[in-house]
């Protein structure tokens, strides 16, 4: 939802295949074998449906599915990995970067690689953030509960002095104002998803095919989970009403 607010906001005359993979979430906690499946089923499927451009919203995904399928299909894929290293680099002053992400994130070392490959004498302290998933999930947004596991994932963090924390999960900007609180004005958060739609745009006037003209776009939603539970969430989350959101088996 993060990014799709984010694509809303730049991209607003196209037509969106929102699919919301619900039945299988967290992605975070599972092999990469698994996220490479999910994601060779998801990307046929939203081709069929007529995507131009795929972003792959999803920290997860994005560190181990796109490097494995970035080429094997008929359009263009946007991840959020190499956006969001490039703007942390760009924000940070000392080079001390803190990345909270999903365990599946970190464990890949993908924001590690892509930002010493830009910066090679930066630092990426890295902290996988299991319980925000379900927290958010759950919409606890800013409970006391979510403050008090937030401090103890920011604590090395802020330990280390970095002055640039990633969001790099993209349920995570869902709770930036909490963050922001948390980390302090020393602290930049990045959100990938800016970067990543911005390259999406870039892409799409480069192939003709970015719609500028006023339009009346199309918004498809489709879930693979309970519609009820998603439409209700999802307007909590988009700030927006979600209405005739349609279930999908993939």
């Amino acid at each position: 939802m993060s990014v799709l607010k984010e694509v809303l906001y730049q991209l607003p005359h196209e037509d969106i295949i929102y699919l919301a993979d619900t039945a299988r979430l967290p992605y975070g906690n599972k092999s990469p074998e698994e996220i490479i499946k999910i994601n060779q089923e998801i990307i046929p499927f939203l081709i069929s449906r007529g995507a131009k451009l795929v972003i792959i919203a999803c920290g997860t995904s994005s560190a181990i599915a796109y490097p494995a399928l970035k080429d094997l299909y008929p359009v263009e894929m946007i991840n959020l990995i190499g956006p969001g290293s490039q703007a942390a680099v760009k924000s940070s002053h000392n080079g001390q970067i803190g990345l909270i992400a999903t365990q599946g994130t970190v464990n890949s070392g993908a924001y590690q690689e892509a930002i010493t490959a830009i910066s090679p004498n930066s630092t990426v302290i890295a902290q996988a953030c299991p319980l925000f998933v379900p927290l958010i999930e759950g919409g606890h947004l800013d409970s006391d509960e979510t403050r008090k596991i937030a401090k103890g994932y920011l604590k090395p963090i802020l330990d280390a002095k970095a002055d640039t924390l990633i969001l790099g999960c993209t349920h995570y900007p869902h709770l930036a104002p909490l963050l922001k609180q948390l980390v302090g004005p020393r602290v930049t958060l990045v959100d990938p998803a800016i970067e990543a739609v911005a390259e999406a745009k870039t892409w799409l006037k480069r192939a003709g095919t970015l719609r500028e003209a006023p339009t009346h776009p199309k918004y498809e939603f489709l879930v693979t989970g309970p519609v009820p539970q998603f439409e209700e969430l999802g307007s909590l989350l988009l700030g927006k009403p979600i209405s005739h959101a349609k279930h999908v088996i993939i």
